[in-house]
C-alpha cells in the first residue's frame, strides 16, 4: 500500500526504498511488533471481562495447570490484528501468494475463534465438532491451494536432491490442502504450555522468510539448485509479519501467561506456515523445520491408535510435551528445551538449500 502511495505522490526516494523486499520485511516486522505491544493490554483486559472464567482447564491434565484458571484465551485475535494491519501497509497488493496466505490465516482464525467461543461460552472442552471444523479447514485450504497452484507447477520437490521432483498433477491440489490443514492442526496441538507454540512458529517463519526470498530470486535459486517461483519473495514480508506479531504476543504469553492464543491463533499460524510452504515449493522442508509440530501431532496419533488397539498408553500423556511434564520436568524446562529443538531443526532445514 505504501508503495502505491509513494508512486502516486511521486516520492522517488521512498519509492526506491520500498521496492526492496528486505526493507519492507524489516519494516513489516517492526510494525506488527509495535501494533501488537500497543493493543495487547487492551485486548487482554477486554477478553478477561468478556470471558470471566477464561479458557477451561482440563481436570485430567497436569495438576500444575489448574493454577492457570481464569487466564483469558483467544489471544490469537491480537496476532491476527497486528499481522493483518502490518501486511496491508507494506505488502505488494498485487501478490496472489500473499492474498492466498492471508486468506488461510484469517479463514483458519475464524474457525479457531468459533471453536474457542464455543468452549468458553459453554465452559467445555468440546468446542466445534472435529468433523465440522476439519470440513471448514479443507474448504479454506482447498480454495487457497487453487489460487496458489494457479501460479506454480504441480511438482513436489525433494530436499537434498538437485533437479529431482515428483509430478503430482491434479493430485497436487489435494496434497497442498493436506499440508495446510496438517500444519494448522499440528501447531494447534503444540499450543499447550506458556510460550511453547509461538516461539517455534517465529523460528519457522524466520526460516521461511529466508527460503521465500531465495526462491523468489532467479539468480539465487539457480545457484542453490532450488525451484524458482517468481513472486514468492513477497512471502518474506508475510513471514516477517508473523514474526513481529508473534514476538508481541510472546511478550504477554511468557510464563506466567497473561493470555493464551487459543485455537484462534494456533490454527491460523499453522495454516499460514503450510500455505507459505506450498507457495514456495518447500513442503517437505516444512516437515523438517516444523519437526517439533510434527512430533507433537504424531504423539497424539500414536497414543490414540495404540490405546484403542491395546488399552495401554505409549506416553504418560499426549501431546508429548505433557509426557515430559509427567516425567517431572518443569513447564519452563519443557518449553526452553523444545525451543532449542526448534532452532536445531530450522538450521537443518536451511542446510537443505545448499546440500543438493
Amino acid at each position: 500500500m505504501l508503495y502505491l502511495l509513494a508512486e502516486w505522490l511521486g516520492f522517488e526516494g521512498i519509492l526506491n526504498l520500498v521496492r526492496y523486499q528486505s526493507f519492507r520485511a524489516g519494516a513489516t516486522l517492526m510494525t506488527a511488533l509495535v501494533i501488537g505491544l500497543i493493543i495487547g493490554p487492551r485486548f487482554i483486559n477486554l477478553l478477561r471481562v468478556r470471558q470471566g472464567k477464561g479458557q477451561p482447564i482440563r481436570e485430567d491434565g497436569p495438576q500444575s495447570h489448574l493454577a492457570k484458571r481464569g487466564t483469558p484465551t483467544m489471544g490469537g485475535l491480537m496476532i491476527l490484528t497486528s499481522l493483518t494491519a502490518a501486511l496491508l501497509l507494506w505488502m505488494d497488493l498485487s501478490s496472489p501468494f500473499v492474498w492466498a496466505c492471508l486468506a488461510v490465516t484469517i479463514g483458519f482464525g475464524i474457525i479457531g475463534f468459533l471453536d474457542d467461543y464455543d468452549k468458553v461460552s459453554k465452559n467445555s472442552h468440546a468446542g466445534v465438532p472435529a468433523r465440522v471444523r476439519l470440513l471448514g479447514e479443507f474448504v479454506v485450504a482447498g480454495l487457497a491451494s487453487w489460487l496458489i497452484v494457479s501460479q506454480i507447477n504441480t511438482n513436489l520437490y525433494l530436499p537434498f536432491l538437485t533437479g529431482v521432483s515428483i509430478p503430482l498433477g491434479p493430485a497436487y491440489y489435494v496434497f497442498a490442502a493436506f499440508v495446510i490443514v496438517g500444519a494448522g492442526n499440528a501447531v494447534n496441538l503444540t499450543d499447550g504450555l506458556d510460550g511453547l507454540a509461538i516461539m517455534p512458529v517465529i523460528i519457522a517463519s524466520g526460516t521461511f522468510a529466508i527460503i521465500a526470498y531465495l526462491v523468489g530470486r532467479a539468480d539465487f535459486s539457480t545457484y542453490l539448485g532450488i525451484p524458482h517461483v517468481p513472486g514468492a519473495g513477497e512471502l518474506a514480508i508475510f513471514c516477517a509479519a508473523i514474526m513481529g506479531a508473534g514476538l508481541a504476543f510472546l511478550w504477554f504469553n511468557a510464563p506466567p501467561a497473561a493470555v493464551f492464543m487459543g485455537d484462534t491463533g494456533s490454527l491460523a499460524l499453522g495454516g499460514a506456515l503450510g500455505a507459505i510452504a506450498v507457495a514456495s515449493h518447500h513442503e517437505v522442508v516444512l516437515a523438517i523445520v516444523g519437526g517439533l509440530f510434527v512430533l507433537e501431532a504424531v504423539s497424539v496419533i500414536v497414543q490414540v491408535f495404540w490405546f484403542k488397539r491395546t488399552g495401554r498408553r505409549v506416553f504418560k500423556m499426549a501431546p508429548i510435551h505433557h509426557h515430559f511434564e509427567q516425567l517431572g520436568w518443569s513447564e519452563s524446562k519443557v518449553v526452553i528445551r523444545f525451543w532449542i529443538i526448534a532452532i536445531v531443526l530450522a538450521l537443518i532445514g536451511l542446510s537443505t538449500l545448499k546440500l543438493r
